[in-house]
């Protein structure tokens, strides 16, 4: 029987700084920029710069944004005068075209143009008698 007195030495962690996580999470936040290849020429692993990102996208989510609100100015406008009851939209003011596609329980019904309410009222009543 034969005994190991000596052990293989232990691989220490390696300690990156925080000044280093927060360069490459930067830069790998940019737009086109490639984790991969970051990691790469960090000489650190993919697979943990984006640990590295994660961490820090989720403590901005859980960290309410510092400063002041910033108001946007708005304006608000009168709505158009509702058309008078039972008038008739003439073809003029009507739109031209337009296309509605319900599918239920199997059936495609496909409107095109500008559907007569009353009708397509009375198709989707019959398409759920159906179900």
């Amino acid at each position: 029987m034969h005994i190991m007195t000596s052990q293989a030495p232990r691989r220490r962690r390696r300690n990156h700084s925080p000044e280093l996580k927060r360069d490459l999470v930067e830069r790998s936040l940019a737009p086109g920029a490639s984790v991969a290849a970051i990691a790469l020429e960090a000489g650190i692993n993919a697979n943990l710069l984006f640990t590295w990102r994660r961490a820090r996208l989720d403590a901005a989510r859980a960290t309410p944004p510092s400063g002041d609100a910033v108001l946007l100015p708005v304006q608000l406008q009168a709505p158009p005068p509702p058309p008078p009851p039972h008038a008739e939209a003439s073809a003029a003011t009507r739109p031209s075209a337009g296309l509605i596609e319900v599918e239920f329980h199997g059936a495609r019904v496909r409107v095109r143009g500008v559907p007569d309410e009353a009708a397509l009222r009375s198709v989707l009543l019959a398409l759920r008698a159906l179900a």
